[in-house]
């Protein structure tokens, strides 16, 4: 997991931020962004793309990555701005945002398939949350962001939907739901024009 470091570290790199997104694919909430900075050499056991790790263990990983990082940062884009630029800009977006959030600046970006609209020196990595540290301590990070969002926040607000259950993905429940109650402020409509284009009355 720290191949890509190690050659930037040897090259003479210091302040290497792993960025990376969660939330790309749901149908409700915001585009959450992660950005972190490890100490040099610095290597944390259990570290994984966060999709294949447990809540505990992602919510265990989350504290020792805050805790030891140089620095961190989590950036979100709305639903709304999710419809009126894509997906796809929005995610950019985020991380964009992240990576100037950073309380140290960093000196180079490992990014998870993607790049950054910022002018430092970047690497896009195909599936880099389970081939980069930084990269899936970044995954580990905005995903326990979106995770309690949808938790706390976002079901206390709209409880109907069962968000703290799908966290506002596509599922059997998620879709029975958005056919009973029709869409909240924070449903994105450009996905459900997609999912339900028989049911125009999601997008009134």
């Amino acid at each position: 997991m720290l191949q890509f470091e190690r050659a930037l570290w040897s090259d003479g790199y210091k302040t290497i931020a792993g960025v990376d997104e969660v939330g790309r694919g749901c149908l409700f909430g915001d585009v959450v962004a992660g950005a972190v900075i490890l100490p040099p050499g610095l290597c944390i056991d259990g570290v994984d793309d966060s999709k294949k790790l447990s809540e505990k263990k992602r919510d265990m990983l989350y504290d020792i990555i805050l805790r030891q990082s140089v620095a961190w940062s989590v950036a979100r884009v709305d639903a709304e701005t999710i419809d009126r630029i894509n997906i796809k800009q929005a995610a950019r977006l985020a991380m964009k945002l992240a990576v100037e959030s950073l309380e140290m600046p960093a000196d180079y970006l490992l990014i998870d398939a993607e790049k950054v609209d910022v002018p430092l020196p970047q690497q896009s990595i195909i599936k880099g949350d389970a081939t980069s540290q930084s990269i899936a301590a970044a995954s580990i990070v905005a995903k326990v962001t979106r995770d309690r969002l949808c938790q706390s926040e976002w079901e206390e607000a709209y409880p109907e939907y069962g968000i703290a259950i799908h966290k506002g993905y596509a599922t059997k429940l998620h879709r029975e739901r958005l056919l009973e109650y029709g869409a909240s402020p924070l449903h994105r409509r450009t996905f459900l024009g997609k999912l339900f284009a028989e049911q125009q009355q999601l997008l009134v």
